[in-house]
């Protein structure tokens, strides 16, 4: 065992597919732990989705790395006894199955606590175990709609509220549940007793939310309340999406929103700018060559306010509007300004600020060749994570899984035969 990894000697069982159940396991695994990834016959659904090589897509990639698969149909009446051998070697087991199929699975905690104390058990649901919507299922795009998530990035196309093509929800959740898994091994390094880890998508759209989760009801209460007024008389009105949205409260000052805080056109491409505190405006503004008359005669009235900013907002932007991204990345670093220009996420996987510190791992793939994911999201010293090779094929760890579970040769054939596992790649 290496010490120096923080999961080693861990043992997974994830029922999982997608991505926050996978993305989970895939970081234990970089921190050493031994993760067996339980797939049905016909394999994760992201196996499917435009594959490079049987069984292996982009998708499948970037959360699967790692780990040792076992294809298995859990609803077959010889699964369960797979499912008890996997269960009394293991640590932690991770599920993301629809509302109430762990419970009819006996994958829940409740059915499992009596006979495995000392396992850790993460479930993943959409909108939480309790409620109104709790029996629903969701996936990413459906609960950033719930959430409000979608909403507050005020993406329209085609008059109606769009997700980005980033997974937030699901990514955040997986992030969450990995810290709750921690979390409930480190407790049961000090107290011998497992547990529950639930996290839910709903949850997750909530935090990266968290700024906006706030409502001071002498201060937001009456405001809050006439924009929910408001926003159903609009519905009622069929009115568009995009006049709905704009009753959304602004957290920030109108200075931030107009002039500090956001994302300028240059001569060339865009520059986003981050200055939030009042010595940063005021560099920002000899940076410039402006001045913001506020800063010395300040006001506390909005109205004042949002005139103000809505004045000095143009004359920004056609100054910012003279020079190249490149030409205001150097005048703003050397104002010490917090600035980027907007780049496309295809850029950064050779981007030297995210080269040099190892934020890319050139994976050998041995259907693929080489292909560049991202290395673990966590550094620690001693190479406590280290980025995962890539999970053998589907099915060719079969007979090696079940025969370390103490199955004979004999009972791995018959349960190939019987259709419970396979050992070939992933059906339809």
């Amino acid at each position: 065992m290496d010490d120096a990894r923080p999961f080693a000697g861990i043992d997974v069982v994830e029922f999982g597919q997608f991505i926050a159940a996978p993305f989970c396991a895939q970081m234990l695994a970089e921190g050493g732990a031994r993760v067996i990834k339980v797939e049905s016959p016909a394999g994760d659904p992201v196996r499917h989705l435009a594959p490079l090589a049987p069984g292996e897509t982009r998708h499948f990639i970037s959360r699967n790395r790692g780990k040792h698969v076992l294809p298995l149909d859990l609803r077959h009446p010889r699964a369960a006894a797979v499912i008890e051998r996997l269960l009394a070697r293991a640590d932690v087991v991770l599920t993301n199955f629809r509302p109430g199929l762990a419970a009819r699975l006996g994958l829940d905690w409740p059915s499992l606590a009596p006979r495995h104390p000392r396992l850790v058990v993460g479930n993943v649901s959409a909108f939480g175990r309790r409620g109104p919507d709790a029996t629903l299922a969701g996936m990413d795009v459906v609960v950033q709609a719930r959430s409000g998530l979608m909403a507050a990035g005020g993406r329209v196309q085609n008059g109606v509220p769009a997700a980005g093509d980033a997974p937030i929800a699901d990514y955040a959740c997986a992030l969450m549940l990995a810290f709750g898994i921690a979390s409930a091994l480190l407790r049961r390094e000090r107290t011998g007793r497992g547990g529950e880890v639930d996290v839910s998508l709903l949850m997750a759209a909530l935090v990266v939310q968290n700024n906006s989760m706030v409502r001071v009801e002498s201060a937001d209460g009456p405001d809050h309340a006439a924009a929910r007024a408001r926003l159903a008389e609009l519905r009622a009105a069929g009115r568009p999406c995009a006049e709905q949205m704009a009753l959304s409260p602004q957290v920030r000052t109108p200075g931030m929103v107009n002039v500090y805080y956001r994302t300028y056109a240059t001569r060339d491409a865009a520059i986003a700018i981050s200055c939030v505190s009042a010595g940063l405006q005021r560099t920002l503004m000899r940076a410039l060559g402006l001045a913001d008359e506020l800063h010395e005669r300040p006001t506390t009235d909005p109205g004042a306010q949002a005139r103000h900013y809505a004045a000095l907002r143009p004359r920004v932007e056609a100054i910012v509007a003279g020079r190249t991204t490149a030409e205001w990345k150097r005048h703003f670093d050397a104002h010490g300004i917090p600035a980027s220009g907007v780049k496309l996420p295809l850029e950064l996987l050779d981007d030297a600020q995210a080269l040099a510190n190892g934020l890319l791992h050139d994976l050998p793939h041995p259907a693929l060749g080489p292909v560049r994911v991202l290395a673990p999201p966590v550094g620690m010293d001693g190479s406590g994570f280290r980025p995962a090779p890539p999970t053998p094929p589907f099915g060719s760890e079969t007979r090696a899984i079940l025969g370390a579970l103490g199955f004979t040769e004999e009972d791995v054939a018959s349960l190939v035969a019987d259709g419970v596992t396979r050992e070939t790649g992933p059906g339809r």
